[in-house]
């Protein structure tokens, strides 16, 4: 969970404090003056971005940089080669912080990226507010399925509840996940059922039960 300024402020060391406040401020005059920086040129708070967890420890650097992106009013331009030059932290808190800042819906190519990796962090990351907000139906979706498939707790996903509810296509698609899963002898994972039940019609209905597995098959007797 990020953690406001003053939450910081009460766990971060002198030297650590002193680093925030510079590289806020640097933050600062940049969105107060865009125009300054060349076409070649990154603005100073962006090497500040990338030393968050070297000043303020790695676990304040989701935080510290989401504070960043936030106080710079960052621009897609920003957002982007941050996250596209950035380490896997870094593209994380680009993701958690999307929705904070005004990009509309412009900074989607990255939420997609992230859902095509196979790294957890970026992908729980990636089903946050800006992807509830954002991602269109058929993409969102997948997004559920691609954290049930990597084991991405379904607790990641903003607004589940809102956008689940009597969605039949996202019920299919369970349904068919979980047949698939029974049929290699895997077991169904319990967040699946979790959200087949989100998907049930606002009338009450339910939707298909997932499959269990199928019991083992009796040993042969003599008289087969």
């Amino acid at each position: 969970m990020l953690k406001s300024r003053k939450e910081l402020d009460a766990e971060l060391g002198g030297a650590a404090r002193a680093w925030l406040d510079e590289a806020l401020a640097e933050a600062a005059h940049d969105a107060a003056t865009p125009d300054l920086p060349g076409p070649y040129t990154s603005p100073s708070w962006e090497l500040r971005y990338a030393a968050a967890g070297r000043h303020c420890g790695p676990e304040h650097a989701d935080s510290v940089r989401s504070l960043l992106l936030v106080e710079a009013r960052a621009p897609l331009s920003s957002v982007t080669r941050l996250y596209e030059q950035g380490t896997a932290a870094e593209r994380r808190a680009v993701l958690l912080t999307l929705h904070r800042l005004d990009l509309g819906d412009t900074a989607l190519p990255l939420v997609e990226d992230a859902l095509r990796a196979n790294d957890t962090r970026l992908v729980a990351a990636a089903v946050g507010p800006y992807a509830a907000d954002h991602l269109d139906p058929h993409a969102w979706r997948h997004a559920v399925l691609k954290c049930l498939f990597t084991e991405v707790p379904v607790a990641a996903v903003a607004r589940l509840d809102d956008r689940a509810r009597g969605d039949d296509e996202l019920a299919r698609m369970l349904g068919d996940f979980a047949e698939e899963r029974t049929a290699a002898g895997r077991a169904v994972p319990e967040d699946l059922r979790t959200v087949l039940a989100l998907t049930a019609p606002a009338d009450g209905g339910a939707h298909r039960a997932p499959p269990t597995a199928a019991p083992a098959a009796p040993a042969p007797t003599e008289e087969s």
